[in-house]
């Protein structure tokens, strides 16, 4: 099967949950979004403003019902993005430790990754909100770091309600032909990847090898 009729097939499914169940299905996606898994809202968001604004999704007018939307999108992905947090707090620095040797990671590499984000990372909850793929990612280290869950939440609400809103306008913008901007976050997608292997490249260079320059002098 190609990337293609993958993403066909997810764009499908999509519709079909959206369409069957309404807000709660956006719920239940967009929580699957932010649990890590393949559910993008670049797709849930613009299609479901799409009904929303023309009277399709339910029988409220069209202004509650992008309200409803927003509210409904944001609850579900940060409730997803909650269960991703837990699985970084509390089953980040086990896996790390039973299995870190074979990515080069030990226990002190943990201990300098928190004090990294505890000094830098807090705002990137918010900011990685915006970069397609990577924007769920986030909430592990956030979780392996013990970030304040209150913090988290605000940051994460923050980033989703401006990415959500940025999502229903150009559903409602393109209408019925709202599938056309999966192109362009394609490409940004792209972009994003670039980005985050470089933030790696840059995060490891001062966790790991920088320290060991420093002993060795």
């Amino acid at each position: 099967m190609s990337i293609g009729s993958i993403i066909i097939a997810i764009i499908h499914f999509v519709e079909y949950i959206i369409i069957k169940l309404g807000y709660p299905g956006v719920f239940f996606l967009m929580l699957l979004e932010g649990m890590l898994l393949p559910v993008p809202s670049e797709v849930v968001m613009p299609f479901s403003g799409y009904l929303a604004y023309y009277g399709m999704l339910d029988p409220f007018n069209r202004y509650a019902s992008i309200i409803i939307l927003l509210i409904v999108g944001t609850v579900g992905n940060l409730t997803g993005a909650l269960i991703a947090y837990a699985i970084g707090k509390y089953g980040g620095d086990p896996f790390i430790i039973k299995y870190g040797r074979y990515l080069m990671l030990n226990r002190d590499t943990i201990d300098r990754s928190k004090i990294w984000f505890e000094k830098y990372g807090k705002l990137s909850v918010f900011t990685t909100r915006f970069l397609p793929v990577f924007r769920t990612f986030i909430s592990i280290p956030a979780g392996i770091a013990n970030m304040d869950l209150g913090q988290f939440s605000l940051y994460t609400i923050a980033g989703d309600l401006v990415w959500d809103s940025i999502l229903i306008y150009l559903g409602i913008l393109l209408g019925s032909r709202w599938e056309t901007i999966l192109g362009f976050f394609n490409n940004l997608t792209y972009i994003a990847i670039i980005a985050f292997i470089a933030a790696i490249i840059i995060v490891y260079y001062y966790l790991a090898i920088k320290p060991r320059k420093t002993l060795n002098k």
